[in-house]
């Protein structure tokens, strides 16, 4: 006990090691404040060692450069760009779509200076940030009005509360689902204050549950797209003309959370038929909601389409003030939506031109690094579409495979490089699928593919 404390009384004073050289950039480039509580978190954890029976705690320049280490990682900027290499087109983790290079321009263009956020040039008083996307919104799905807010859960919340709080939303059991991070629908449902009513069974749903379920208290059908994951086999559910009349019955509002935002057909590109939000509202839908972040390849975005009616609420409901989008959202969202108006989106949108990409080029491209590295075989693999969008749906790819002993290792090692990659172990192997490395990354990608295993190779 006499030798522990003696090791305590020697710990540097913070002051000591403060004059170290070790912290002499940190102190330069952050508050001394934020550096001696670093030096005071080192000292304490050696303390507590030295209570446990630990070794020596070091001197004043050990403390000033573990603390010099921690400070770097804990101000390190940790939102970064990285090379998708996992094939995931969508990749909810890594940000979902990328960015044409036009909604890039466009929200950069309105972010450097000042802009019509909430103002007519024409007649110089205010205006309204939901105008921007309107006639490009109306436009294209068909629909009367458009209100846009920040994600696809806000767009559901606000249609909810607008509309049904204290009153019943009827969903089928199978349409009950859990969306990214944990959110379920039934509690986004609960959180608006609408009363649920589930309907049917998880594999079967009809029409007539709905109009047994609907009475004077309904508000609302709701119907919401199994965005990540299906049901196979013995399964049935009502067509959306159905629930319309179910509706018109029960004078409720028909709602449907499209999920995805897919303005295009799916199915010419080889992957199986998605709700398109144009579909739903010449079915007759009240309100349609979707992403701007998934299939449609634009900024993360909630929109809300359909009937005049039904959406002016929405516009002047109080709570749409804490959930609408900034003006580099809505930029970037004219941006995309004028490549689908000007029939360019496949061009034009990342989504798009990776999913439409030919295996012929996939695979060129891929033997294409193989070379570059002097290392490593082509194989052939599968895509994933990703982000909540055409669950279980893949596309045919060629990936190159570098040799790795430990595939494990490697990925960690692209992962932490000064370029990071992210990529995928498959069946004991490390793979790098070209499907969603972006133009221009090849170089880059090749250079951290070299470092991360060209020795081993």
């Amino acid at each position: 006990m006499a030798d522990g404390n003696a090791a305590m009384r020697g710990l540097p004073s913070v002051d000591a090691v403060l004059g170290e050289p070790a912290l002499s950039e940190m102190l330069a480039r952050l508050p001394r404040a934020a550096v001696g509580e670093a030096v005071r978190a080192e000292i304490a954890e050696a303390r507590r060692r030295l209570r446990n029976g630990g070794g020596p705690a070091g001197d004043a320049a050990e403390f000033a450069e573990s603390a010099a280490a921690a400070l770097s990682l804990a101000s390190a900027r940790s939102l970064r760009g990285v090379i998708n290499a996992t094939g995931v087109v969508l990749h909810t983790n890594l940000g979902r779509a990328p960015l044409s290079g036009a909604a890039m321009a466009a929200m950069a263009e309105v972010s450097r200076g000042y802009s019509t956020l909430e103002f007519e040039l024409a007649g110089g008083a205010r205006g309204s940030r939901l105008h921007h996307v309107d006639w490009l919104l109306r436009t294209l799905t068909g629909a009367e009005a458009s209100v846009v807010v920040n994600n696809n859960a806000a767009a559901l919340y606000l249609a909810l509360s607008a509309h049904a709080a204290g009153r019943e939303v009827i969903v089928s059991r199978g349409e009950a689902v859990e969306i990214g991070g944990g959110f379920r629908i039934p509690d986004v449902l609960r959180q608006s204050g609408a009363l649920l009513v589930e309907v049917g069974t998880t594999n079967r749903t009809r029409a007539a549950d709905y109009a047994t379920a609907a009475g004077d208290g309904t508000a609302a059908l709701l119907r919401v797209h199994s965005s990540n994951f299906r049901i196979v086999g013995f399964t049935e559910s009502p067509s959306l003309s159905e629930l319309r009349g179910v509706a018109d019955e029960a004078g409720a509002l028909l709602i449907d959370d499209v999920g995805s935002g897919c303005l295009l057909d799916a199915a010419e590109y080889g992957l199986a038929a998605e709700p398109a939000p144009q579909a739903s509202v010449a079915a007759g839908s009240d309100l349609v909601l979707f992403s701007g972040d998934k299939l449609l390849g634009g900024p993360q975005a909630g929109i809300i389409v359909g009937r005049e009616a039904a959406v002016a609420p929405l516009q002047r409901y109080p709570l749409l003030r804490a959930l609408r989008c900034d003006k580099a959202t809505l930029a970037g969202l004219a941006a995309t939506l004028e490549s689908y108006l000007g029939g360019r989106a496949v061009d034009e949108i990342p989504v798009w031109r990776m999913i439409a990409a030919p295996e012929a080029e996939l695979r060129a491209r891929a033997e294409a690094w193989r070379d570059a590295a002097g290392f490593g075989e082509v194989v052939r693999s599968e895509s994933a579409v990703g982000g909540g969008s055409l669950p279980g749906e893949t596309l045919p790819t060629w990936c190159w495979s570098p040799e790795a002993a430990d595939p494990n290792g490697a990925a960690a090692a692209l992962r932490g490089g000064e370029t990071p990659v992210v990529a995928r172990v498959q069946h004991d192997r490390l793979l790098l699928d070209p499907r969603t490395v972006l133009d221009g990354q090849d170089d880059d990608l090749v250079a951290a593919v070299r470092a991360a295993c060209g020795e081993a190779s």
